[in-house]
């Protein structure tokens, strides 16, 4: 079944309807009886935090669907082996790009077999010059320029290199990506054993130990693998998360490329290969490495556009995720992950500013101290586990308490972003994240 690219009609008015049902949920309970005020809080728990709960500890329970002994690609007849094509898009990254192209280089794979087309979006520093001067290095390097307004954000530039690329397989990197000598045969076995129409690379932060906010990004990016690991095994939805992300090109092709309408192609990608039948994977090993953001207000900058991405992929494809299309736990998982990801944090503001106007406790807090419970324990696991790449933060108690309470800042993104989709009209800019290059 293809999937056609949404291009958001109707989502002001979707998200108020959504802040208006997460305001009048956090704030009903202070209206009814105290003594009954913390049930619904209660309900939620059990329905919530045993999801979350089975989704953490029975992560490993099939190890099949997790990882495999990989088939070395060695083996094979190079020319039986899949074409593949990496895309890059770029703007301004003179601090990442020569490196990424020397990583790209030195993967072990056939290299009639493998192409590089990094898409230059407009680029104000010394990108162009620096693509220029290894373009003339690599023969299989191919080099795209667009112009700075060209529009469509990051999906109008990775289009624009579908056009043009032929491969069977993509694998999309960021700019500050960083891969391990094997990590395509790697992947591309895991991928074609599984049957997966894609799959996503866990994501290991390379600068951990910069700062203490690095070593939490660190840890959250081995949380979420974790979570999404559990999803898979349950049953659930697996999610892309843009870069290190394999996709086959006949299921991109079925599902109308990359949304240029859409803050966050990746998760906009997720749900439609999931409404059009494709299977997505994950892989814990070998990771796909990237720099964390340094300051608060460039992680401010970042899970804005994360939120808003997020919460444009269930207004748009709604109608879809409900049907029965999909399964019934397919639907169960999306209905969860949606009430605590997204949800419960309006409701939980709702609940607190209510609590401050009505001089009353706060009912909710139940549900929060299990959320906040389950994803400590989802870090305890992700940090524990034997992991390639940088090493990941040992999950001391301390430091998990401090890693929970950095979580809290979802519980500020989403509602002023809910706030802000519904009261403003949205204007598509590709808000990049910085790279360094450290």
């Amino acid at each position: 079944m293809a999937t056609a690219a949404v291009t958001g009609q109707y989502r002001r008015g979707k998200t108020a309807l959504f802040l208006i049902a997460c305001c009048f949920a956090g704030a009903a309970p202070h209206w009814i009886d105290s003594s009954r005020s913390i049930l619904p809080a209660i309900s939620l728990v059990f329905l919530l935090g045993g999801y979350g709960l089975k989704t953490v500890c029975f992560r490993d329970r099939d190890k099949a669907l997790i990882s495999r002994n990989p088939i070395q690609m060695q083996s094979f007849d190079p020319d039986s082996l899949p074409t593949v094509d990496v895309l890059v898009a770029a703007r301004d990254e003179e601090a990442v790009i020569e490196r990424l192209v020397y990583r790209i280089a030195s993967l072990r794979y056939p290299k009639h077999k493998l192409s590089t087309w990094i898409i230059d979006d407009g680029s104000k520093d010394r990108t162009a010059h620096i693509l220029d001067k290894l373009n003339r290095e690599f023969d299989n390097l191919h080099v795209i320029r667009r112009s700075r307004s060209a529009g469509g954000g990051k999906s109008g530039a990775l289009n624009t290199a579908l056009d043009k690329s032929q491969g069977d397989w993509l694998l999309i990197l960021d700019a500050d990506a960083q891969l391990q000598e094997d990590s395509l045969d790697r992947l591309l076995s895991f991928a074609r054993e599984g049957g997966w129409s894609a799959v996503q690379l866990r994501k290991a932060v390379i600068n951990s130990s910069q700062n203490q906010l690095t070593r939490f990004q660190s840890m959250e990016m081995a949380m979420d693998a974790v979570i999404q690991q559990g999803r898979l095994v349950g049953g659930g939805v697996v999610e892309l998360r843009g870069n290190g992300q394999l996709l086959n090109r006949k299921a991109l092709d079925n599902c109308g490329g990359f949304n240029e309408g859409t803050v966050t192609d990746d998760l906009d990608l997720s749900f439609r290969l999931l409404i059009a039948g494709e299977f997505v994977g994950i892989l814990w090993d070998p990771p796909v490495q990237e720099e964390a953001v340094l300051t608060i207000s460039a992680l401010w900058k970042q899970r804005q556009r994360w939120a808003e991405g997020g919460l444009q992929r269930f207004f748009d494809y709604w109608s879809c995720l409900i049907s029965s299309d999909l399964t019934f736990t397919q639907r169960r998982d999306l209905m969860c992950f949606f009430l605590l990801q997204y949800a419960l944090p309006l409701v939980s503001f709702a609940d607190v500013v209510t609590s401050f106007l009505t001089s009353t406790m706060p009912a909710y807090w139940p549900l929060s101290i299990a959320a906040f419970g389950i994803s400590g324990l989802a870090y305890w696991r992700g940090c524990l586990t034997l992991s390639e790449g940088p090493s990941l933060p040992a999950p001391k108690p301390f430091r998990l308490l401090l890693a929970i309470i950095y979580l809290s800042h979802w519980f500020v993104v989403i509602p002023w972003v809910a706030f802000r989709m519904a009261l403003f009209p949205k204007k598509l800019v590709w808000a990049k994240t910085i790279h360094e290059g450290n």
